[in-house]
């Protein structure tokens, strides 16, 4: 007989999956509208061309996470605790992309470090460059191109699973770096019980094989999860603390899956070989 616990934990596990196949899904239709965009450029005026490229990827502005719901209406917005974030610092973000992933360029014996300069705290991360080398590798790339500076993490899951996911430059759950990654580490010994530990910092993918790019999920308290997402971090306890504050402060859907109250932006994001 299944308890009700385990009910719940296998619907929590698979609306996580539902909603990382989902954006599979959207990232296939988007790469098909860029595909028909390129193919027009050569016989479309520039103003025509600028015109239907305009209305055609700005609709990725209205889309959100899969995971969030629709803003309630005023008198059905769920109470929010008091934002305990600072205002993020002057900058915006920067809109790069890669076609592939970069050369290896770590030392994969050596000890790496991220620290994520966040509007709630900071946030120290230990690397495992030795067990998912192409992730660190790529963390490294991309932190040090600016590329998480000024993006929000964007969502909060506190029902289930309980995880902040951040490393979107678009704020959506839609963006990424323009490559992808190989999964890593999925044996690592701290994975027991198809549970990620409080504490863990791991890819976020589309729900198949080898999807991972930039974004990625800190576990502020034990989750049950399928070692399908590759942990390369560990969470210090000063970074534990910031991590808990934000996740007192709830999301914003009041349904358990949403954006964050608290305003979490990485204000920097830096790797550091030690």
């Amino acid at each position: 007989m299944v308890s009700q616990e385990q009910r719940r934990r296998q619907l929590a596990r698979e609306k996580f999956l539902r909603q990382q196949q989902r954006r599979t899904e959207s990232r296939r239709k988007a790469r098909v509208r860029n595909s028909a965009i390129a193919s027009v450029l050569g016989v479309i005026v520039i103003g025509s061309v600028s015109l239907y490229t305009t209305h055609v990827l700005g609709g990725d502005d209205k889309k959100t996470d899969a995971g969030a719901k629709t803003k309630p209406s005023a008198s059905a917005q769920p109470s929010k605790a008091p934002d305990p974030c600072q205002k993020p610092a002057a900058g915006s973000v920067k809109k790069l992309s890669w076609k592939k992933e970069p050369a290896m360029s770590i030392d994969t014996s050596a000890k790496y470090t991220l620290d994520l300069s966040t509007t709630c705290g900071d946030i120290p991360i230990a690397l495992k460059a030795s067990a998912a080398p192409h992730t660190v590798n790529s963390f490294d790339f991309l932190a040090g191109k600016g590329f998480f500076d000024h993006t929000k993490c964007h969502r909060l899951t506190t029902q289930g699973i309980y995880v902040l996911q951040c490393g979107d430059p678009q704020g959506t759950g839609m963006g990424g770096p323009g490559y992808t990654l190989p999964d890593e580490n999925l044996k690592d010994a701290g994975l027991k019980k198809n549970t990620y530990p409080a504490g863990t910092v791991a890819m976020a993918n589309t729900g198949q094989k080898h999807t991972g790019g930039s974004q990625f999920f800190l576990v502020y308290k034990d989750s049950p999860l399928p070692p399908q997402y590759t942990p390369f971090g560990t969470i210090s306890a000063s970074g534990m603390k910031v991590l808990n504050k934000i996740a007192a402060a709830g999301e914003s859907t009041g349904q358990g899956d949403g954006a964050p109250n608290a305003t979490v932006v990485i204000n920097k994001a830096t790797v550091a070989k030690s």
